[in-house]
């Protein structure tokens, strides 16, 4: 199974957590504005993405199995 990172537009702040987190996968832009780089990132990134999960304030990530 593949994931597949999902983000509640209504929910993110783009506060940057994520891109911290997740880098590869995660960009906040210059209009302040969360950018996913990779919408099926590598099984290799998912530690990585979980901990954006987790350390998102506004749980505006999830990640879904495909």
């Amino acid at each position: 199974m593949a994931m597949k990172v999902v983000i509640d537009r209504n929910r993110c702040e783009a506060n940057g957590y994520c891109e911290r987190s997740a880098p590869e996968v995660f960009k906040v832009n210059d209009e302040d504005e969360l950018d996913v780089l990779q919408e099926f990132p590598s099984e290799e990134l998912r530690a990585k993405v979980e901990e954006a999960v987790q350390r998102c304030p506004k749980a505006a990530i999830t990640i879904e199995e495909v």
